[in-house]
């Protein structure tokens, strides 16, 4: 089997291609971070100028021809509303054209189960850090999920890349800041944990009132110490409540070294197994939805003929609705 996989949530558009053996193909392009932050129209734009270009090096780099695909897959949400119309558009067009079978994929589930894979973790207890998502998640069966804690006002990524527009970063990006991050020196600041969930805006203002008295460096290490700490303490308690001997941390934000060396000392500490996948499967990308596309296409099959025409994206998928979602064909929209 062959799934071609696109990803469109929010700054990305890629393209992936898995098959049973693995990843084949994992092209991506993103739009650039700029000061204004994402403005959805221009990611749109930036998706549709970009999609064919990201699609026939994909299908180059995989060996084959998109008659060769035998499932199209497309992140479903959650994510912004017009780069998620663009690639389901485009998923739509190739499933009716090319008469495929579309898979619709919630986008934190596709970061959890290619994860998984490549730490080749059995039952993880997840840290799911994104720009618009951070999470504690456990695994109770193969598309079943619970949340038992998370942020309550922003994603981890979305502080980092706010508070980089904040100082005038360029690119304002949370990897820019981590950057300087590795030159600054730590100093307090306060932050609040309630129980397993996170909650970030107090930390940024705090942060905020900085700004103009201490060096960027030294803003950027002591906002993004302090993150991270935050969510090795949340983690740890979740650890110990779940019995859990496996921990993976996914997502954008994980991608960052000195978080991934918190998580290691504390799993080491604790017995606990630390996994991390590859830079490219944690960041936003296709073959993430491959792979769990084909997954879903497994057990539950996908839209196929007219059915196709009524797949419509999802902005607030959340990832404990995947096994009601999926248990349906074609699926209903999630609860809000």
């Amino acid at each position: 089997m062959i799934c071609l996989g696109v990803e469109c949530t929010a700054h990305t558009i890629s393209v992936g291609i898995c098959d049973e053996k693995g990843v084949r193909a994992n092209e991506i392009a993103t739009h650039p971070f700029s000061k204004e932050g994402l403005i959805p129209r221009k990611l749109a734009d930036h998706h549709t100028a970009n999609f064919i270009k990201v699609l026939n090096k994909a299908l180059e780099k995989g060996g084959c021809a998109i008659e060769e695909v035998d499932v199209i897959a497309v992140s479903q949400g959650p994510g912004i509303g017009a780069p998620l119309s663009v690639g389901i558009g485009a998923a739509k067009y190739l499933a009716l054209k090319y008469k495929k079978p579309l898979v619709g994929v919630n986008h934190p589930l596709a970061h959890v189960k290619i994860s998984e894979w490549q730490c080749r973790a059995r039952d993880p207890l997840v840290l799911y850090l994104s720009g618009g998502n951070s999470q504690i998640i456990v695994k109770k069966g193969e598309f079943e999920y619970y949340v038992i804690g998370e942020t309550l006002d922003m994603g981890m990524g979305n502080l980092f890349d706010s508070f980089a527009r904040e100082v005038g970063l360029e690119p304002a990006h949370g990897g820019e800041l981590a950057r300087r991050a590795e030159k600054g020196e730590y100093f307090y600041l306060p932050y609040t944990v309630k129980g397993m969930n996170l909650v970030f805006s107090g930390l940024f203002t705090a942060a905020k009132k900085h700004i103009g008295k201490r060096p960027v460096e030294d803003l950027a290490k002591a906002l993004m110490e302090t993150a991270f700490a935050m969510s090795c303490e949340v983690t740890e308690r979740a650890l110990f409540l779940t019995k859990k001997k496996e921990l993976i941390a996914c997502g954008g934000v994980a991608q960052n070294r000195r978080l991934q060396e918190m998580l290691r000392i504390m799993c080491s500490e604790i017995g606990v197994k630390f996994g991390v996948a590859e830079d490219q499967f944690n960041r936003d990308n296709g073959a993430m939805i491959a792979y769990t596309g084909m997954l879903i296409y497994k057990k539950y099959g996908g839209f196929e003929g007219e059915e196709i025409s009524t797949f419509e994206p999802l902005p607030k998928y959340r990832i404990d609705q995947v096994e009601e979602v999926l248990s349906i064909t074609p699926p209903p929209p999630p609860r809000p």
